[in-house]
């Protein structure tokens, strides 16, 4: 069965969603590993012009928030992101099997505030909702939380890998750091907060983030439980995976009313419908007008022309 055709409307905010192979623990934080990804997301993001709201990244998961001017430039930024990810992470680790479990999940939000908010909460959430830690300060991952907090870029780096193949090749026997570029990601707010100024938002995010403290120190106090903690985070074998992974159906889109809801899904269903039309189209060689903002499909096989005789 055939992906379903991606609905991505421009300026609105979304969540891409990717899992290791196997949900293995192949991004487990390190100093290393965290300034790799963000200098890839840092690096993708000068290149494609994305806007980033937040990103986290746990030991087998990989969330980014952003707000794409349209699917074109979304799957281009992704796919760098995740290609380069995979190559870098998975050399330091010696994975040279597939890093990636599947296809990446992008789930669209309304515009309304509450369903936006509630999507950041959930993201500030990740490691002390696992029972990993107590705070999110504590998460020793790649993530977008103090520059949420203060306003300042994320700051990771890139690997020239053809700088150094150069190198070695000249007989040289260099330092990855000596070809490591900094790079910086730079955090858009959220759609629902574009007429706040950054003091508004940050007193927010740290409002936010009491709140996950709060309802973690209550989760370990009712329970009588305790956090693994970040350092037995960093012990862990990259190689290793959870004993049950955890498994969930992307929603089709997070709302926080059923009208607004209804509303996406409508416009889903309409986009759908003239996408499958125009691809029935095309599969019988007729004039085909896809909706815009959609990758249409491969055109038809061409028939090689049949030969008089040996060439």
């Amino acid at each position: 069965m055939g992906n379903s055709p991606r609905f991505i409307e421009s300026g609105r905010l979304h969540c891409s969603t990717i899992r290791t192979q196997h949900a293995r623990f192949l991004l487990r934080p390190s100093p290393r590993v965290n300034t790799i990804i963000k200098g890839i997301i840092g690096r993708a993001q000068r290149r494609y012009g994305m806007a980033i709201c937040y990103f986290v990244a746990m030991s087998n998961h990989l969330h980014v928030l952003t707000r794409p001017r349209d699917g074109e430039q979304l799957a281009r930024f992704l796919n760098y992101v995740h290609a380069n990810i995979a190559k870098e992470v998975g050399r330091l680790h010696g994975w040279k099997e597939k890093f990636w479990g599947r296809r990446y999940k992008v789930v669209a939000f309304t515009d309304e505030e509450e369903a936006q908010v509630a999507g950041l909460l959930y993201l500030l959430a990740h490691g002390c909702k696992e029972g990993l830690v107590r705070k999110p300060s504590e998460w020793p991952g790649a993530s977008a939380l103090q520059a949420l907090l203060t306003g300042k870029p994320v700051l990771g780096h890139w690997f020239d890998r053809t700088a150094e193949y150069y190198a070695r090749r000249a007989g040289e026997a260099p330092d990855p750091w000596d070809f490591a570029e900094e790079e910086q990601v730079h955090l858009t707010p959220l759609p629902c907060w574009d007429q706040l100024d950054p003091a508004e938002i940050q007193a927010k995010v740290r409002m936010m983030v009491s709140e996950v403290e709060q309802e973690t120190r209550d989760r370990f106090e009712s329970t009588g439980s305790s956090p693994l903690g970040a350092r037995r985070v960093l012990r862990q074998n990259p190689h290793n995976r959870p004993a049950q992974p955890k498994r969930s159906p992307a929603p089709l889109v997070h709302a926080a009313s059923l009208e607004a809801w209804t509303r996406f899904k409508e416009a889903w269903r309409d986009f759908q419908h003239r996408y499958r039309l125009a691809a029935d189209r095309l599969l019988r060689n007729e004039p085909a007008v896809f909706p815009p903002g959609c990758f249409p499909p491969r055109g038809p096989f061409v028939p090689a022309m049949v030969r008089d005789g040996p060439i």
